[in-house]
């Protein structure tokens, strides 16, 4: 389930003495690392392969139940919106499990002698990134093609769903470098992406869950999600800004406090 549970250190990125960097800009130090951890990733392609098909599969089976409750255009929409919010939410433990292993094979310090802690984040955060849209514009071709979904607005959907990319980007990063152990970090990625996918409206629609649901329902960052894509699936482009702003604070928010927290040297260190 894991895509870089195997990351050590870089000899391109972090081979560097202290001060030796300068030399290189920051984009090039970036590049490094996001080579470094692509490479990690198509090294053992067999977990992402299954991140790329597991959705596939949960929408075909999901896909019955909301078109007999929904109709078709109801029903599509709700289906690819659901497996498109929780199986992203769980994908978060991609950029948290490439940080926490970091931390826990005591790379951070050889990693910070030659790099900024924003440029390894942002590194670490490009195939990331690539790898969470391929699973996510697979879950919807599949819903246009095999479904019949209907995207009023195709660049919408594209703003909406890059925006919450990186929102899951910020909170993956942030509870990586938060959390204390793989076992931990598992615990919260399996409840959490489960829970926030759930109270957000994405496996059931707001209107059938509890009255205290309901309520407390825009605390989840998955509702918003839900949100700005039910919106840009309408083309309405006012409703995708105002969800896609959330996200978008979000997404600051957490990422300031990875690189805060690695700059410091709180985050530096972890166990098994």
């Amino acid at each position: 389930m894991l895509l870089d549970s195997a990351t050590f250190y870089d000899p391109v990125a972090c081979s560097a003495p202290v001060g030796a960097a300068t030399w290189r800009t920051p984009l090039s130090r970036i590049g490094a690392i996001a080579r470094h951890n692509t490479m990690l990733i198509l090294r053992e392609p067999g977990p992402l392969a299954s991140r790329l098909i597991m959705p596939v599969v949960f929408i075909a089976l999901l896909h019955p139940l909301y078109l007999a409750s929904q109709g078709r255009a109801g029903g599509a929409s709700q289906a690819v919106i659901a497996t498109l919010i929780t199986f992203s939410l769980l994908a978060m433990s991609i950029p948290g499990t490439s940080i926490l292993t970091e931390r826990v094979w005591r790379t951070w310090t050889r990693r910070m002698t030659a790099i900024r802690p924003a440029e390894l984040l942002a590194g670490k955060a490009v195939p990331v990134i690539a790898a969470l849209l391929a699973q996510q514009a697979l879950v919807i071709g599949f819903g246009v093609v095999v479904l019949g979904l209907d995207v009023a607005w195709p660049l919408l959907l594209a703003v909406a769903l890059l925006v919450w990319t990186l929102a899951l980007i910020g909170m993956g990063a942030a509870i990586g470098v938060l959390a204390r152990s793989l076992s931990e970090l598992s615990v919260i990625y399996d409840l959490g992406g489960i829970l926030l996918s759930s109270l957000g409206g994405a496996l059931v629609p707001l209107a059938a869950m509890p009255g205290w649901a309901r309520h407390v329902a825009p605390a989840s960052p998955g509702y918003w999600a839900v949100s700005a894509l039910h919106a840009a699936l309408g083309g309405d482009a006012a409703g995708t800004l105002r969800a896609c702003a959330v996200l978008a604070g979000i997404a600051v928010a957490c990422g300031a406090l990875a690189a805060a927290r690695v700059g410091r040297g709180a985050a530096r260190s972890a166990t098994l």
